[in-house]
């Protein structure tokens, strides 16, 4: 699987299209938009930022970054170091089975050597002001609502949405902009591709996490830690085990970040009280943890995770679908801001080359953006399709904890195949094995 390289682009912007607002029109200032109008706005192009919150604004998530996430973050120009507010970590501590099992990141030519932690709340707005920075006009407040397409050739042209306002906040005004390109990062939502009919693929996973904060004098910890059982115990006469696992990320600010995700390739998918059984799993670890009521910091947040390209197309002529809006959650781990920032490399690449273009050569990159993301992800996704369905079965789930966690090299290969960290040219043998499942298994389209 080819990684996508750091961008750095230096090419002259085209001129604006007459009549237009911008070059690009982004929507959603999340990490997918925010790194894409970095990348165009360095690039010399106008870049329309739409942002439905105002910041800072938290998110839900688990906070918890790995080595790709932070791959990501400095090939962007973020500064990662832990004086920067980066809490630094080391690897992954597995639990399940009666086993506890620390696996440190691996050593690796395309990756950092360490992961880190990032509450949302802040970590969205460093990336969107970051964007800023390099010249992307950012509108907080603006809703977008829909795509507006030319009547005659159905080609995007530009969004419609409002703008919040008054005293209270709940006055809305109605807006309109246009540009030659939209990129639509708005999450999970994904409005502008629903506004155009382009619904989600029910072929494909998606998965629900929800989270919450605890204090905790677990809150300073050099791993991330990954819980692979995950009992439904909210009937005690009738324990389910689930396919999906928790997590639980020291904050390093006296919280805990904790939190569950589920595949909907589970029967138990749809029907489940997800805070009631958040509750129940952490009723079952040691108090002195202290995951409990009176110790929670806000509620129970949760969310959708749209995994394995289960929206497409990714490309329609004017726009691209990036991030969460195109489903570019890893199926594997359920990991998303690594893969929304990389997709939105890719995007920010194709789209420079088409505005440095005129005619038909202009759409020929963009046409390339969902060849480019599949060439990336597309055959390392589809073997995370078909692992989320394995461990679907309950009977899978249970057998692969029992037998695969005492056996620490087995570990340590799954460890690099679930978090997508190998180098595919100058590797060790579990690189080149799974640099070639990879090439050998077809391409999602």
């Amino acid at each position: 699987m080819a990684q996508p390289p750091a961008q750095t682009f230096a090419q002259p912007a085209a001129p604006r299209v007459s009549g237009s607002d911008a070059d690009v029109i982004v929507v959603g200032a999340g990490p997918a938009g925010s790194t894409a109008a970095a990348y165009l706005a360095r690039a010399g192009l106008d870049v329309l930022l739409l942002e439905k919150s105002t910041f800072p604004r938290p998110k839900v998530c688990g906070d918890g970054f790995t080595p790709r996430g932070m791959k990501q973050l400095i090939d962007v120009g973020i500064d990662c170091s832990e004086r920067n507010g980066w809490l630094h970590n080391r690897g992954l501590r597995v639990l399940g089975g009666g086993v506890s099992l620390e696996l440190d990141w691996p050593d690796l030519a395309n990756f950092p050597n360490f992961g880190a932690v990032r509450p949302r709340q802040d970590f969205d707005e460093m990336l969107a002001r970051h964007a800023q920075k390099a010249g992307a006009r950012l509108y907080e407040e603006t809703t977008v609502t829909e795509a507006v397409t030319d009547e005659r050739t159905g080609r995007v042209t530009g969004v419609k949405g409002f703008v919040r306002g008054g005293a209270n906040g709940r006055d809305k005004r109605e807006v309109s902009y246009r540009a030659p390109l939209t990129l639509a990062c708005d999450g999970v939502s994904a409005r502008v591709a629903l506004s155009l009919g382009m619904t989600k693929r029910d072929d494909r996973p998606i998965g629900v996490a929800v989270r919450r904060y605890f204090t905790s004098p677990r809150t300073n910890d050099d791993y991330l830690e990954s819980h692979l059982e995950l009992w439904d115990r909210t009937d005690p006469k009738n324990p389910k085990l689930l396919p999906g696992y928790g997590w639980i990320f020291g904050m390093g600010d006296g919280t805990s970040n904790v939190g569950l995700g589920i595949l909907s390739t589970s029967r138990a998918f749809g029907s489940t009280d997800y805070r009631a059984l958040l509750k129940s799993w952490l009723d079952g670890t040691p108090e002195e943890w202290g995951y409990r009521d009176e110790n929670a910091v806000g509620g129970v947040g949760g969310a959708a995770l749209p995994m394995g390209f289960n929206r497409t197309p990714h490309y329609r002529p004017g726009l691209l679908l990036v991030g969460d809006a195109g489903g570019t959650v890893n199926p594997f781990n359920g990991e998303g801001i690594a893969y929304a920032m990389e997709s939105a490399s890719i995007a920010a690449a194709c789209a420079i080359q088409s505005l440095a273009r005129s005619g038909p050569a202009a759409e020929h990159a963009l046409r390339n953006y969902p060849t480019a993301l599949r060439q990336s992800l597309g055959s390392y996704y589809r073997i995370g399709n078909l692992f989320s369905k394995a461990i679907g079965n309950p009977t899978v789930m249970r057998l692969a904890t029992r037998h695969g966690l005492p056996r620490k090299t087995l570990m340590a290969f799954l460890l690099k195949l679930l978090a997508n960290l190998y180098d595919p040219k100058d590797g060790d043998t579990s690189d080149r094995l799974i640099t070639a499942m990879t090439r050998l298994t077809p391409s999602l389209k």
